[in-house]
Protein backbone atom coordinates (compact mmCIF):
# COMPACT_ATOMS: atom_id res chain seq x y z
CA UNK A 1 0.00 0.00 0.00
CA UNK A 2 2.78 2.23 1.08
CA UNK A 3 4.90 1.46 -2.11
CA UNK A 4 1.88 2.73 -4.72
CA UNK A 5 1.49 5.73 -2.53
CA UNK A 6 4.92 6.56 -2.68
CA UNK A 7 4.50 5.50 -6.42
CA UNK A 8 1.95 8.01 -7.07
CA UNK A 9 3.77 11.07 -5.59
CA UNK A 10 6.75 10.20 -7.54
CA UNK A 11 4.93 9.94 -10.63
CA UNK A 12 3.08 13.36 -9.64
CA UNK A 13 6.27 15.31 -8.62
CA UNK A 14 7.83 13.93 -12.31
CA UNK A 15 4.68 15.56 -13.65
CA UNK A 16 4.97 18.81 -11.73
CA UNK A 17 8.62 18.96 -13.25
CA UNK A 18 7.88 18.51 -16.61
CA UNK A 19 5.26 21.34 -16.41
CA UNK A 20 6.95 23.62 -14.48
CA UNK A 21 10.59 22.98 -17.27
CA UNK A 22 8.17 23.24 -20.10
CA UNK A 23 6.60 26.38 -19.07
CA UNK A 24 9.97 28.42 -18.26
CA UNK A 25 11.13 26.98 -21.33
CA UNK A 26 8.21 28.62 -23.35
CA UNK A 27 8.61 31.79 -20.94
CA UNK A 28 12.35 31.75 -22.26
CA UNK A 29 11.26 31.22 -26.33
CA UNK A 30 8.56 34.20 -25.65
CA UNK A 31 11.19 36.53 -24.69
CA UNK A 32 13.95 35.51 -26.70
CA UNK A 33 11.44 35.68 -29.44
CA UNK A 34 10.51 39.73 -28.44
CA UNK A 35 14.09 40.63 -28.10
CA UNK A 36 15.07 39.09 -31.23
CA UNK A 37 11.97 41.05 -33.19
CA UNK A 38 12.84 44.31 -31.47
CA UNK A 39 16.82 43.73 -32.06
CA UNK A 40 15.84 43.03 -36.37
CA UNK A 41 13.75 45.65 -36.44
CA UNK A 42 16.52 48.19 -34.80
CA UNK A 43 18.95 47.01 -36.85
CA UNK A 44 17.16 46.99 -40.37
CA UNK A 45 16.17 50.51 -39.50
CA UNK A 46 19.59 51.60 -38.80
CA UNK A 47 21.25 49.62 -41.75
CA UNK A 48 19.02 51.12 -44.21
CA UNK A 49 18.73 54.77 -42.67
CA UNK A 50 22.70 54.94 -42.69
CA UNK A 51 23.42 54.19 -46.25
CA UNK A 52 23.24 57.55 -47.57
CA UNK A 53 26.31 58.99 -45.27
CA UNK A 54 28.11 56.20 -44.93
CA UNK A 55 28.11 55.26 -48.46
CA UNK A 56 26.71 57.83 -50.60
CA UNK A 57 28.64 60.57 -49.30
CA UNK A 58 25.57 62.84 -47.64
CA UNK A 59 25.97 64.83 -44.84
CA UNK A 60 23.96 63.87 -42.12
CA UNK A 61 24.42 67.50 -40.45
CA UNK A 62 23.10 68.98 -43.87
CA UNK A 63 20.07 65.95 -43.33
CA UNK A 64 19.21 67.36 -39.88
CA UNK A 65 19.23 71.40 -40.05
CA UNK A 66 18.38 71.26 -43.78
CA UNK A 67 15.62 73.27 -44.56
CA UNK A 68 14.37 72.00 -47.77
CA UNK A 69 12.87 68.68 -48.49
CA UNK A 70 12.41 68.11 -52.03
CA UNK A 71 13.59 64.31 -53.36
CA UNK A 72 13.45 65.46 -56.97
CA UNK A 73 15.94 67.37 -56.57
CA UNK A 74 17.97 65.71 -54.28
CA UNK A 75 17.39 67.84 -51.45
CA UNK A 76 16.76 65.88 -48.40
CA UNK A 77 16.48 68.65 -45.02
CA UNK A 78 14.43 67.61 -42.27
CA UNK A 79 14.23 70.69 -39.67
CA UNK A 80 10.78 71.63 -40.68
CA UNK A 81 9.59 68.16 -39.58
CA UNK A 82 11.88 67.79 -36.66
CA UNK A 83 10.89 71.24 -35.59
CA UNK A 84 6.88 70.78 -36.12
CA UNK A 85 7.52 67.13 -34.28
CA UNK A 86 8.47 69.29 -31.14
CA UNK A 87 6.20 71.80 -31.25
CA UNK A 88 3.27 69.39 -31.26
CA UNK A 89 4.53 67.11 -28.62
CA UNK A 90 4.90 69.57 -26.15
CA UNK A 91 1.97 71.94 -27.39
CA UNK A 92 -0.44 68.86 -26.88
CA UNK A 93 1.34 68.41 -23.74
CA UNK A 94 0.59 71.62 -22.13
CA UNK A 95 -3.08 70.72 -22.85
CA UNK A 96 -2.75 67.40 -21.93
CA UNK A 97 -0.88 66.50 -18.93
CA UNK A 98 -2.43 68.74 -17.18
CA UNK A 99 -6.21 68.01 -17.94
CA UNK A 100 -5.37 64.19 -17.80
CA UNK A 101 -3.98 64.78 -13.93
CA UNK A 102 -6.33 66.94 -12.79
CA UNK A 103 -9.23 64.12 -14.31
CA UNK A 104 -7.79 61.32 -12.80
CA UNK A 105 -7.39 63.71 -9.75
CA UNK A 106 -11.66 64.24 -9.74
CA UNK A 107 -12.21 60.27 -10.28
CA UNK A 108 -10.27 59.33 -7.46
CA UNK A 109 -10.58 62.08 -4.83
CA UNK A 110 -13.51 64.18 -5.37
CA UNK A 111 -16.18 61.99 -7.77
CA UNK A 112 -19.23 60.05 -6.46
CA UNK A 113 -18.42 56.39 -6.49
CA UNK A 114 -21.46 55.70 -8.98
CA UNK A 115 -20.06 58.53 -11.32
CA UNK A 116 -16.73 57.46 -11.16
CA UNK A 117 -17.71 53.83 -12.01
CA UNK A 118 -18.84 55.10 -15.12
CA UNK A 119 -16.62 57.60 -15.42
CA UNK A 120 -13.76 55.02 -15.72
CA UNK A 121 -14.92 52.92 -18.21
CA UNK A 122 -15.54 55.55 -19.99
CA UNK A 123 -11.65 57.20 -20.62
CA UNK A 124 -10.94 52.98 -20.96
CA UNK A 125 -13.42 53.19 -24.15
CA UNK A 126 -11.75 56.01 -25.27
CA UNK A 127 -8.09 54.26 -25.44
CA UNK A 128 -9.15 51.62 -27.35
CA UNK A 129 -10.95 54.54 -30.38
CA UNK A 130 -8.71 53.83 -33.52
CA UNK A 131 -6.63 57.03 -33.96
CA UNK A 132 -8.33 57.49 -37.51
CA UNK A 133 -11.22 58.29 -36.24
CA UNK A 134 -9.82 60.87 -33.93
CA UNK A 135 -8.87 62.34 -37.33
CA UNK A 136 -11.65 62.57 -39.05
CA UNK A 137 -13.28 63.95 -35.95
CA UNK A 138 -10.51 66.77 -36.32
CA UNK A 139 -10.80 67.00 -39.95
CA UNK A 140 -14.91 67.46 -39.62
CA UNK A 141 -14.92 69.30 -35.98
CA UNK A 142 -11.68 70.81 -34.79
CA UNK A 143 -10.51 72.08 -38.34
CA UNK A 144 -13.70 73.98 -39.74
CA UNK A 145 -13.54 75.58 -36.06
CA UNK A 146 -10.05 76.82 -35.85
CA UNK A 147 -10.61 78.30 -39.41
CA UNK A 148 -14.03 80.04 -38.35
CA UNK A 149 -12.48 81.42 -35.27
CA UNK A 150 -9.40 82.71 -36.26
CA UNK A 151 -10.48 83.60 -39.85
CA UNK A 152 -7.60 81.81 -41.51
CA UNK A 153 -7.73 80.68 -45.39
CA UNK A 154 -7.65 77.02 -43.60
CA UNK A 155 -7.99 74.95 -40.61
CA UNK A 156 -5.11 72.42 -40.85
CA UNK A 157 -2.73 73.73 -38.83
CA UNK A 158 0.06 73.29 -36.19
CA UNK A 159 -3.20 74.54 -33.62
CA UNK A 160 -5.25 71.63 -34.88
CA UNK A 161 -2.32 68.83 -34.65
CA UNK A 162 -1.88 70.44 -31.10
CA UNK A 163 -5.53 69.94 -30.03
CA UNK A 164 -5.87 66.55 -31.54
CA UNK A 165 -2.52 64.83 -30.01
CA UNK A 166 -4.43 66.73 -26.39
CA UNK A 167 -7.19 64.51 -26.99
CA UNK A 168 -5.42 61.57 -27.75
CA UNK A 169 -2.80 61.18 -24.76
CA UNK A 170 -5.92 62.15 -22.38
CA UNK A 171 -7.37 58.69 -22.12
CA UNK A 172 -3.92 56.96 -21.57
CA UNK A 173 -2.61 59.97 -19.04
CA UNK A 174 -5.84 59.63 -17.10
CA UNK A 175 -5.53 55.58 -16.75
CA UNK A 176 -2.38 55.58 -15.77
CA UNK A 177 -2.62 58.35 -13.52
CA UNK A 178 -5.85 57.02 -11.85
CA UNK A 179 -4.33 53.52 -11.06
CA UNK A 180 -1.42 55.46 -9.04
CA UNK A 181 -3.24 57.80 -6.80
CA UNK A 182 -5.59 54.83 -5.87
CA UNK A 183 -2.81 53.00 -4.99
CA UNK A 184 -1.22 55.85 -2.09
CA UNK A 185 -1.63 54.80 1.21
CA UNK A 186 -5.15 55.60 3.17
CA UNK A 187 -3.32 56.52 5.87
CA UNK A 188 -1.24 59.02 4.13
CA UNK A 189 -4.60 61.31 3.69
CA UNK A 190 -5.68 59.97 7.16
CA UNK A 191 -2.67 61.81 8.84
CA UNK A 192 -2.97 65.15 6.21
CA UNK A 193 -6.52 65.32 7.45
CA UNK A 194 -6.46 64.26 11.19
CA UNK A 195 -3.42 67.64 10.93
CA UNK A 196 -6.12 69.62 10.22
CA UNK A 197 -5.27 70.14 6.40
CA UNK A 198 -8.65 70.27 3.92
CA UNK A 199 -9.57 67.97 1.74
CA UNK A 200 -8.31 70.26 -1.67
CA UNK A 201 -4.63 70.50 0.51
CA UNK A 202 -4.54 67.10 1.19
CA UNK A 203 -5.25 66.17 -2.76
CA UNK A 204 -2.70 68.66 -3.79
CA UNK A 205 0.13 68.42 -1.20
CA UNK A 206 -0.41 65.10 -0.20
CA UNK A 207 -1.95 62.40 -2.80
CA UNK A 208 -0.18 63.87 -6.56
CA UNK A 209 3.11 64.36 -5.02
CA UNK A 210 3.22 60.38 -3.45
CA UNK A 211 1.95 58.86 -7.16
CA UNK A 212 4.96 61.35 -9.24
CA UNK A 213 6.36 58.38 -10.43
CA UNK A 214 2.87 56.78 -11.28
CA UNK A 215 1.98 60.41 -13.07
CA UNK A 216 5.63 60.15 -14.53
CA UNK A 217 5.13 57.20 -16.21
CA UNK A 218 1.66 58.33 -17.76
CA UNK A 219 3.51 61.77 -18.91
CA UNK A 220 5.84 59.22 -20.39
CA UNK A 221 2.90 57.38 -22.29
CA UNK A 222 1.71 60.31 -23.41
CA UNK A 223 4.95 61.78 -25.19
CA UNK A 224 5.37 58.16 -26.85
CA UNK A 225 1.48 58.42 -28.13
CA UNK A 226 2.11 62.27 -29.13
CA UNK A 227 5.09 61.67 -31.29
CA UNK A 228 4.58 58.63 -32.66
CA UNK A 229 1.08 59.59 -33.89
CA UNK A 230 0.91 59.22 -37.83
CA UNK A 231 -2.78 58.91 -39.36
CA UNK A 232 -5.04 61.34 -37.22
CA UNK A 233 -2.14 64.25 -37.76
CA UNK A 234 -2.07 63.55 -41.42
CA UNK A 235 -5.96 64.39 -41.76
CA UNK A 236 -5.66 67.98 -39.58
CA UNK A 237 -1.71 68.55 -40.71
CA UNK A 238 -2.01 70.14 -43.43
CA UNK A 239 1.48 68.20 -44.51
CA UNK A 240 3.24 71.04 -45.53
CA UNK A 241 6.87 70.60 -45.45
CA UNK A 242 7.87 73.98 -44.08
CA UNK A 243 9.10 75.58 -40.90
CA UNK A 244 6.24 76.60 -38.76
CA UNK A 245 6.52 80.52 -37.84
CA UNK A 246 3.13 80.62 -36.16
CA UNK A 247 0.89 78.24 -34.55
CA UNK A 248 -1.85 78.25 -37.73
CA UNK A 249 0.59 77.41 -39.98
CA UNK A 250 0.48 74.00 -41.67
CA UNK A 251 2.78 71.42 -40.50
CA UNK A 252 4.52 68.25 -41.81
CA UNK A 253 5.70 65.99 -38.55
CA UNK A 254 8.14 63.04 -38.83
CA UNK A 255 6.21 60.45 -38.77
CA UNK A 256 3.23 61.90 -41.62
CA UNK A 257 6.69 62.35 -43.83
CA UNK A 258 7.87 58.75 -43.80
CA UNK A 259 3.77 57.62 -44.50
CA UNK A 260 3.22 60.32 -46.83
CA UNK A 261 6.31 58.89 -49.12
CA UNK A 262 7.39 55.68 -48.18
CA UNK A 263 4.42 53.78 -50.79
CA UNK A 264 5.91 55.07 -53.36
CA UNK A 265 10.15 56.11 -52.18
CA UNK A 266 13.17 54.08 -53.73
CA UNK A 267 16.73 54.44 -53.68
CA UNK A 268 18.07 57.52 -51.51
CA UNK A 269 14.32 58.67 -51.44
CA UNK A 270 13.35 55.51 -49.34
CA UNK A 271 16.64 55.45 -47.56
CA UNK A 272 16.56 58.94 -46.82
CA UNK A 273 12.74 58.19 -44.75
CA UNK A 274 14.63 55.29 -43.09
CA UNK A 275 16.93 57.61 -41.71
CA UNK A 276 14.25 59.66 -40.89
CA UNK A 277 12.59 57.32 -38.95
CA UNK A 278 16.46 56.93 -37.17
CA UNK A 279 16.17 60.48 -35.86
CA UNK A 280 12.06 60.19 -34.55
CA UNK A 281 13.48 56.82 -32.59
CA UNK A 282 16.42 58.73 -30.86
CA UNK A 283 14.15 61.70 -30.04
CA UNK A 284 11.80 59.21 -28.24
CA UNK A 285 15.28 57.90 -26.46
CA UNK A 286 16.38 61.18 -25.39
CA UNK A 287 12.54 62.02 -24.12
CA UNK A 288 12.07 59.11 -22.05
CA UNK A 289 15.37 59.54 -20.80
CA UNK A 290 15.04 63.11 -19.75
CA UNK A 291 11.80 61.93 -17.69
CA UNK A 292 13.48 58.73 -16.39
CA UNK A 293 15.81 61.36 -14.62
CA UNK A 294 13.58 63.80 -13.47
CA UNK A 295 11.62 60.79 -11.89
CA UNK A 296 14.83 59.80 -10.44
CA UNK A 297 15.81 62.98 -8.99
CA UNK A 298 12.46 63.43 -7.45
CA UNK A 299 12.56 60.08 -5.68
CA UNK A 300 15.65 61.24 -3.81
Amino acid sequence: MNEKVNGSKSKSNKNKYLIESLTSKIFLLSAFISVISLLLIICFVFYKGAIPFVFKGYSFFSFLFGTEWVPSADKYGILPMILASLYATFGSLIIGVPVGILTATFIVEVAPKSLAKIMSPAVELLAGIPSVLYGIFGLAFIVPNVQKLFNQPKGQSLLAVIIVLAIMMLPTIITVSETALRAVPKSYKEASLGLGASKTQTTFKIVIPAAKSGILAAVVLGVGRAIGETMAVILVAGNSPVIPNSIMDSVRPLTTNIVLEMGYAFGTHQEMLFATGIVLFIFIIILNLILSIISNKEDY
